[in-house]
């Protein structure tokens, strides 16, 4: 999911980046990837911040092995290092770091007041954090997709609403308070908006079935028989699934912090 979701998402992650890039004062010497999953933000901040050391952090062992093989494929393993750590628990060893990126991981912190004071403290003077979060779930489908009754996708997502609960992660906060408490002065916020029409990345398909695939077990008791069978069909590989329909966009908006520890 995360790998498809920087391949259709490409020029979005190219976009912010951008964005953090204009706001450094020259190249950091260390960066820091705070829940790294497999990697795609820590390919992209070396990348973008070249010849930089990046450190990515994140808990699953699995998602760190993802990380070593796509930066030794791609010629980045001299300057990309890995540290299995799960955050909750206690905050890794760590050298001071002149930049720090977290994206869409602060709201799956259990406590992120304490992780962001942590990140204060490991920040050399003058060093930058960058916070990007999804504001929502993505969207894929026209209103009438020639399946069931108009608006099936308008009903996932207020079934996905519902079946949050109150101890679950929340999507779309807002961090600036969080930020300002931990001590960092906030420089500069960005909502970025995507939309993206036919015709759309070609892993657009796969991506859109990752996540419903991912979200349909849980709305068994939330969708009717009707909803529940149109999203069967287009999760499968028939000719109407969203693997090969013609008609797919993707439309979401992702908010960016910045902030300066003093």
């Amino acid at each position: 999911m995360l790998d498809l979701d920087a391949e259709v998402m490409a020029s979005y992650l190219s976009e912010i980046m951008s964005w953090v890039g204009q706001h450094t004062d020259g190249i950091p010497r260390r960066v820091l990837d705070l829940g790294a999953g497999t990697g795609t933000g820590t390919v992209a901040l070396a990348r973008c911040f070249d010849p930089a050391e990046v450190i990515a952090v994140d808990a699953a062992e699995e998602s760190l092995a993802r990380i070593h093989a796509k930066v030794a494929d791609l010629g980045l393993a001299d300057r990309v290092s890995t540290v299995g750590a799960d955050v909750d628990e206690g905050w890794p060893d760590l050298e001071p770091v002149d930049l720090a990126w977290a994206s869409n991981s602060l709201h799956e912190m259990a406590d992120p007041d304490r992780v962001f004071a942590q990140l204060f403290a490991t920040l050399n003077p003058g060093g930058l954090l960058a916070v990007a979060e999804m504001d929502g779930f993505p969207l894929f489908l026209p209103e009438d997709i020639g399946m069931g009754r108009p608006g099936l996708e308008t009903r996932v997502h207020e079934a996905l609403a519902e079946a949050r609960s109150d101890t679950q992660p929340r999507l779309g906060p807002d961090w600036e308070p969080n930020l300002v408490r931990a001590g960092f002065a906030v420089r500069a916020t960005r909502r970025f908006t995507i939309e993206l029409a036919a015709p759309v990345p070609a892993a657009t398909g796969r991506y859109a079935q990752t996540f419903l695939l991912t979200v349909r077990a849980g709305l068994a008791d939330k969708l009717g028989a009707e909803d529940l069978a149109v999203l069967d069909t287009l999760n499968g590989d028939g000719p109407d699934s969203l693997l090969h329909r013609a008609d797919l966009v993707v439309r979401n908006t992702r908010t960016g912090w910045i902030a300066a520890k003093p």
